[in-house]
């Protein structure tokens, strides 16, 4: 009879995620093992669990910023061993054959597999992943500091490549992600503004007191144009404000795997040669290149905790706004 383990499982979009004892997976000849210590709650879980990502696996474990520790490694593994602690992130898997896996886009190719969505993920005691897919994590990092990095760190990192020779950023929705490549930038002595929630205080100070020179409602003007903006909310009516706010030439990145609808703007705020493009999922290659940066700066993360058991009632304060940072599912 096969082993039995904890998750919280999501049958039906909209609905509570339900908790279960279900069938500790087995690792096939390619993947690990891991026995999961942590994994953050990430804005990504919510829209697949409020049905705005449209083609989850059902049922499915959600989660997928994962902290663990290899249990059991597959037949055909040798790049780690059983007691390796790694990371899980949303990329769990690509083709290797398309033309987007052959040119170093590996992020946009047809027939990846997405952990937390495709694939079970991390809500739960146990889960299996591609060890190609799988990251040593530094020790600098505890088991719940580190979950944040391996989407709101990775993505974020991501986007934030897009625009590094940018002086002067503008991040929107000072969230996980956000709190994150803040600290970055200001470790490369850019200038970093914060724009949350009109009324948003207590998200302004917490902004401030991570290195932003200024910080106010996403319905502002900075004091200075921007050389560049990310915009992590995924609000659609934010891509016009970034425009207004962005200097001629100047960058407008939408930074999350879900928006909603972007409403039309007059072209005068696009004319001068400014950009608006998408970040789309992560590569290996980022995982790797932010896994080295993060302790050299180093990236400090603001997490809340809460149990396995407890998922839904991170999944509703993430969903209200109720902390600053990051939620993480500790599982004992």
């Amino acid at each position: 009879m096969a082993e039995k383990m904890r998750a919280m499982v999501l049958d039906v979009p909209r609905q509570p995620l339900r908790a279960a004892k279900i069938a500790r997976p087995v690792p096939g000849p390619n993947q690990v093992l891991v026995r999961i210590a942590a994994c953050a709650v990430c804005r990504t879980d919510l829209h697949v669990v409020d049905g705005d990502l449209k083609q989850p696996k059902l049922p499915l474990v959600p989660g997928h910023e994962i902290i663990g520790v290899v249990a059991q490694v597959g037949s055909a593994v040798a790049n780690l061993k059983a007691g390796c602690r790694v990371g899980v992130p949303w990329l769990g898997g690509t083709c290797g054959e398309c033309c987007y896996c052959r040119e170093g886009q590996e992020n946009l190719c047809d027939r990846a597999q997405f952990t937390g969505y495709t694939l079970d993920g991390g809500f739960a005691e146990y889960v299996t992943a591609n060890a190609a897919y799988a990251f040593p994590i530094p020790d600098h990092y505890g088991d719940q500091e580190a979950a944040p990095l391996m989407c709101a760190g990775l993505i974020g990192f991501r986007a934030y490549r897009m625009v590094r020779v940018a002086r002067r950023i503008g991040l929107y929705g000072f969230g996980a992600a956000a709190h994150i490549i803040a600290q970055v930038a200001r470790h490369e002595e850019k200038e970093v503004m914060a724009f949350t929630q009109a009324g948003d205080e207590k998200g302004q100070a917490f902004a401030r007191g991570l290195g932003a020179v200024w910080a106010g409602g996403s319905d502002e003007l900075p004091p200075k144009e921007l050389d560049a903006a990310i915009i992590f909310a995924p609000a659609g009516p934010l891509v016009p404000g970034a425009l207004r706010a962005v200097r001629k030439g100047g960058t407008v990145i939408c930074a999350g795997i879900h928006m909603t609808d972007i409403p039309s703007f007059p072209y005068d705020i696009l004319w001068g040669e400014r950009t608006v493009r998408s970040v789309a999922n992560l590569t290996r290659e980022d995982a790797v290149a932010f896994l080295e940066v993060a302790p050299r700066v180093p990236v400090r993360t603001t997490t809340h905790p809460y149990p396995l058991s407890q998922a839904n009632r991170a999944l509703d304060d993430l969903r209200a706004g109720r902390f600053d940072g990051a939620a993480v599912l500790v599982v004992d």
